[in-house]
């Protein structure tokens, strides 16, 4: 099996992930925001993202989304996926991590956060494998290690969850389950 060439250095921190934290807007999503006629929100998520989501799960990493928006769409796709660690509506990141840190008994080299914009960096220099999209506002790009060959909302975080797969050592096992 094949698997991407991964840098030394982001290899060397992405073994030590045990939560993957994420924002919305821009990560998850290609950050627009569209409404319907009844001014309803709608979004939409890549279906590679969550199947990388739902591999990190399996292979016993955390899921956190971590937003300071409130959205009806986001909790739809959180419950399809299974993951329960939902923030909506966070005007400060850092103590809602502070708080995932003491629930489940990790430090800063453990956690991984994927940003996009100047209201993730609180949480992006704490983190020991912080992440940019590549279409991520210019000014985080001092304060993270790796960016994405992918955009937000079209397949980064499934290129996130590859890299931590492979660290850890589970995209073989992981992958046996497709090929049976």
């Amino acid at each position: 099996m094949h698997f991407p060439e991964i840098d030394p250095v982001i290899r060397q921190k992405a073994e030590k992930i045990r939560l993957l934290a994420l924002d919305v807007d821009g990560v998850l999503t290609d950050g627009r925001i569209i409404y319907d006629s009844k001014g309803e929100q709608i979004q939409k998520f890549h279906v590679h993202d969550g199947l990388g989501l739902k591999l990190l799960q399996k292979a016993g990493i955390h899921i956190a989304i971590i937003t300071s928006r409130n959205s009806k769409p986001l909790i739809k796709r959180c419950e399809e996926l299974g993951i329960n660690r939902l923030y909506q509506g966070v005007k400060d990141k850092n103590s809602v991590l502070e708080t995932l840190k003491d629930e489940l008994s990790l430090e800063n080299k453990n956690i991984c956060y994927v940003g996009d914009d100047l209201v993730d960096l609180p949480v992006l220099i704490r983190a020991e494998l912080a992440v940019g999209v590549s279409d991520c506002h210019p000014m985080i790009l001092p304060y993270v290690h790796y960016v994405t060959r992918k955009k937000g909302g079209e397949g980064a975080v499934r290129e996130v969850c590859d890299i931590i797969l492979i660290a850890i050592g589970k995209n073989e096992l992981i992958m046996s389950d497709f090929l049976k």
